[in-house]
């Protein structure tokens, strides 16, 4: 089938004569929707996000963001997709043509100068407006939020929101943004527009969506000049097809994927969706472990894990950004195979295992044993990467730090993820994860045996962190050199320390 069918703005589009690697964005410009732009190609700039109906449970719907410059437009065949334009139409609570409540915010305070980036802003703060669980106008109900951003002046926190400066007196994230750059206005304004949004009105169309179910996915097969996007509809025929089509790409969400295409124009000859298989999309948690299905969105697994593995939320905020993560899996990061991927250290920490799949069967393998060189693991040609098990109970002192030159939405320099178990102030286990410093993502196993044993005391941590300065290969390239890598590995034990004692960050004796 070539004749492709979704629903665009709440009207069914047919995008007939799309090829398996035309990206959503090039359709949605092809099809007369240029509000979304092209300005990285890699999904760190977020002017070419939109809205995607997916599913909040079995009977909701969640409006998330994505970047329409990654993905496949074949992707999303048979779904539902919200572009700026749309917001502006039929959508709106006050009918055809009139602003919505974003764009009307955006463009009051200001928060639009060249408008290159704009659209996509509207349609990452339009996710967040209708997050569903996001606190609205709680402190005065009497008082309308926007109402009470010129009160406090320009929407800035006040001091009852103190402990999360990151969140407005509305309940708006900003990290909903952080996959944003404008270049334009400083974003003050635009911060200023996100903090003055109400909550959605009972006669909003959007919002009663969100009410339905999302789109089922459908199996689809798109063809052309010798290249194929196929979405199996269960695990056994995507077997299937990977007998049939040797060295065929497994693709999740796309954000590793689509920028090869992007960048160094890579053409697979056969694309394999599997985001939305059902058996890579579960999450279970038992007394013993938790597993993650390998098709699960970090956001999806960070919303259904609700805080149970302390450590994976301090990762959550530092893995690229929340448009990324709405789309990025734990089986894509793995699969890749990067040396600086940032799931892998943390995971390594937490004493991960892969469950691998084939049409033979399954077989459990610890991730510290799955990578075996650059780029390179124990994965057979034949099998997937269906669920990450993460044993039960987790270590009680860890941490995740992650060294870039951006603090959010960039790629890591070196990365150390350390769970220790603090007995009596004693270390009695640890794991420590590391990313950046070898040819693979590796465990600081010369550490661990230090620390094991020993009182959990400066003079402990400081042994350590010399011992861990010489951990890896580290090269010198264009993010950092090795003997910066070196000196944060070191410096990172320091902070662990620091921070891991009752009255908070403690000065470090030199």
């Amino acid at each position: 089938m070539n004749d492709m069918r979704l629903t665009i703005n709440g009207q069914d589009r047919s995008l007939a004569g799309v090829a398996p690697h035309t990206r959503l964005l090039d359709a949605l410009r092809d099809a007369g929707l240029t509000g979304a732009k092209e300005g990285c190609a890699e999904g760190e700039c977020g002017a070419c996000a939109v809205l995607v109906a997916r599913p909040d449970g079995a009977e909701r719907t969640r409006w998330t963001a994505v970047n329409a410059c990654l993905p496949a437009a074949a992707a999303f065949e048979g779904q539902e997709i919200v572009t700026a334009e749309g917001l502006g139409t039929a959508p709106g609570p006050r009918g055809p043509g009139q602003l919505h409540p974003v764009q009307q915010e955006m463009a009051t305070r200001g928060g639009s100068q060249c408008g290159y980036c704009t659209p996509g802003f509207v349609c990452a703060m339009a996710a967040e407006y209708y997050r569903p669980d996001r606190a609205g106008a709680q402190e005065d109900s009497d008082t309308p939020s926007a109402q009470r951003a010129e009160q406090t002046g320009t929407g800035a926190v006040g001091e009852e929101h103190a402990p999360d400066h990151e969140c407005g007196p509305n309940g708006f994230d900003l990290h909903a943004l952080s996959g944003n750059l404008c270049r334009c206005t400083g974003y003050r304004p635009i911060r200023d527009a996100a903090y003055a949004l109400g909550t959605p009105e009972e006669t909003d169309l959007l919002r009663r969506r969100q009410e339905q179910p999302a789109p089922a996915p459908r199996s689809t097969r798109l063809s052309s000049d010798g290249a194929h996007f196929i979405r199996p509809e269960s695990l056994t025929e995507l077997f299937e097809h990977m007998a049939r089509h040797p060295g065929a790409r497994i693709v999740a969400g796309a954000t590793d994927v689509g920028v090869e295409v992007n960048i160094r124009h890579v053409r697979p000859g056969t694309v394999l969706a599997v985001d939305r298989l059902a058996e890579l999309r579960g999450l279970m948690v038992s007394r013993d472990s938790v597993e993650i299905g390998a098709g699960l969105s970090l956001s999806e697994v960070e919303r259904a894990l609700g805080h149970r593995v302390p450590l994976l939320d301090q990762l959550f905020p530092q893995f690229a950004s929340r448009l990324i993560r709405n789309a990025a899996t734990f089986g894509g990061n793995l699969g890749t195979g990067s040396p600086i991927g940032d799931s892998a250290p943390v995971l390594l920490a937490l004493g991960a295992s892969l469950v691998l799949a084939s049409a033979a069967g399954e077989r459990e393998v610890s991730l510290d044993e799955y990578y075996t060189g650059y780029r390179e693991s124990v994965r057979r040609p034949e099998e997937i990467i269906r669920a990450v098990r993460i044993p039960l109970p987790v270590a009680n002192t860890a941490a995740f730090h992650k060294i870039a030159k951006r603090r959010f939405d960039d790629i890591s320099s070196v990365s150390a993820a350390i769970a220790l178990q603090v007995d009596d102030a004693t270390v009695t286990g640890a794991r420590i994860g590391l990313g950046g410093v070898a040819a693979t993502p590796l465990r600081a196993r010369e550490v661990e045996d230090v620390l094991v044993g020993q009182p959990w005391t400066h003079d402990a941590a400081r042994a350590a962190a010399l011992l861990m300065a010489r951990q890896g290969t580290p090269i010198d390239d264009m993010r950092a050199s090795s003997r910066y890598r070196s000196a944060m590995l070191e410096q990172v034990m320091l902070k662990f320390w620091a921070q891991s004692q009752p009255t908070g960050i403690q000065e470090v004796q030199s």
